[in-house]
This record gives structure tokens, C-alpha cells and sequence, in this order.
């Protein structure tokens, strides 16, 4: 959960500086593909420092999508080496992965919200299915939800609610636990730019106290505004500009 209130503006925003350390994820040669078919993935060697801050971007079809399933250990590799918080994700028993994957946030394109359930229960359900009482987050939900522009709806269905609304319930219950790292596939596609501008802060809010933040964006403007690592992925394989 939040520790204190988010700021709700920033004058030119930076990402934290990157602690030292091991790396939450390390790849080595990884390559990927699905059948007999092409790699889609080709020798992927990087680390995710723990604190860091960076943008996934590249031309469509490029593999944007599945580079964040595999951090999401939703994939795993057909060669190479990919060890999450430590441990190969090859070697993980399939009933702990799910323990593993709650420590990473991620918002989906498709957003994947429960229609019966309101926008608030949409953002509270990590919570809840981690066993937490609802005083102990019910306020944390609700300024975050202000936070995304959403005060207003915070009892409504996601079939009511427009596709960038429905967006921002996805960002807020992928940050509302402080995962140790964020994945974001094109956050600000269906938002207007002044939003988009208020996610980015979210964004580096959430960094600056101490999650690597990776965000998948054709958007050069908005990954313009801040001075942080891009990760390029042209053809299946990737370049890094610190």
C-alpha cells in the first residue's frame, strides 16, 4: 500500500536513481518461440535493476507483448536463462508462481476486469484475495482512484465506463499493492494527453519510492519527458540506450 500522499504534480520528472545489487530479473541468451515456427525473441541478454525505470518500445509485431509475459513469468523461454528475484523461473514449482507473480504489478492492454464487480472492488481485489482487511486499505483504494480521475466512478460496473476509464481501474489495481516492479503495456493508449501526463507521474511516484517501473509505448512524446533507459526490441532482438 501507498506509505503517504501522492503528489499530484511534478516539475520536470526523474526516475530514482537504480540501487545496486543483484537485479529483480536477469535474462541470459534468452530466445523464444511458439511450435516450429521463427524465434520471436533472439538472444535477450539485460538485467531489471532493482529501482529502475524504463521504456519498452519498437515497431508493432516486434514482441513488445510477449518481453513482458516472460517478465511476468507468464511464458517461459525455450532457450536461455531468465531468473526472477533470484530463482530460474524454468525451476519454479507451478504452485509457486503464483506467490511470485504478486510481487509484479502488470496492466494488460485488455485491462481484464471483473464486470460484477464496481471499480472499487476492481482495485481492492488484490487485496482482498491476499487476505487483507478492508480498513486497513479502503482509503488507499479511494485516493487512488481520485488520483486516476475516477472519484466519480468508484461504485460503477466496467461495462458502463469508457475504454480510457477502464484503463486507469487497470493501472490503479496493478499499483495499488506496490508491487517491487510494474509492467505497463501502452498505459496511456486510450487517454487524452493531459492524462497520460498524470499517469507518468503516477508512474514516477511509484518509482521514487522504490519499484522498477517498465513501460511498453509507441509514444515518443511521452517517453520524451522523462530521461530514462529505453529498451528497443526491432525484429525480436534488443537494443539498450542507458
Amino acid at each position: 500500500m501507498f506509505t503517504g500522499r501522492l503528489r499530484s504534480s511534478f516539475t520536470r520528472p526523474r526516475p530514482r536513481t537504480r540501487q545496486t545489487g543483484p537485479p529483480l530479473i536477469h535474462f541470459e541468451n534468452v530466445g523464444l518461440r511458439y511450435g516450429m515456427g521463427p524465434e520471436i525473441l533472439r538472444d535477450l541478454t539485460f538485467d531489471l535493476p532493482k529501482g529502475s525505470f524504463q521504456f519498452l518500445t519498437g515497431p508493432s509485431g516486434a514482441g513488445k507483448t510477449t518481453l513482458l509475459r516472460l517478465l511476468f513469468m507468464s511464458l517461459q523461454p525455450t532457450r536461455g536463462l531468465i531468473k526472477s528475484f533470484g530463482r530460474d523461473i524454468t525451476s519454479i514449482p507451478r504452485n509457486e508462481l503464483p506467490m511470485l507473480r504478486r510481487r509484479v504489478g502488470i496492466v494488460f492492454q485488455d485491462f481484464r476486469l471483473l464486470d460484477h464487480l464496481t471499480t472499487y472492488e476492481n482495485v481492492a481485489l488484490p487485496l482482498r484475495v491476499r487476505g487483507k482487511a478492508e480498513q486497513t486499505y479502503k482509503q488507499d483504494v479511494i485516493e487512488l482512484l481520485k488520483w486516476v480521475g475516477l472519484g466519480e466512478r468508484i461504485n460503477v460496473l466496467p461495462p458502463v465506463l469508457s475504454g480510457g476509464e477502464k484503463q486507469r481501474v487497470a493501472i490503479a489495481r496493478a499499483l495499488i499493492d506496490r508491487p517491487e516492479i510494474l509492467l505497463a503495456d501502452e498505459p496511456t493508449g486510450n487517454v487524452d494527453p493531459p492524462m497520460a501526463r498524470r499517469l507518468l507521474s503516477l508512474f514516477l511516484e511509484l518509482n521514487r519510492l522504490g519499484t522498477a517501473v517498465v513501460i511498453a509505448t509507441h509514444d515518443l512524446a511521452l517517453m520524451d519527458q522523462v530521461d530514462a533507459r529505453r529498451m528497443i526490441l526491432t525484429d525480436g532482438r534488443l537494443d539498450i540506450y542507458e
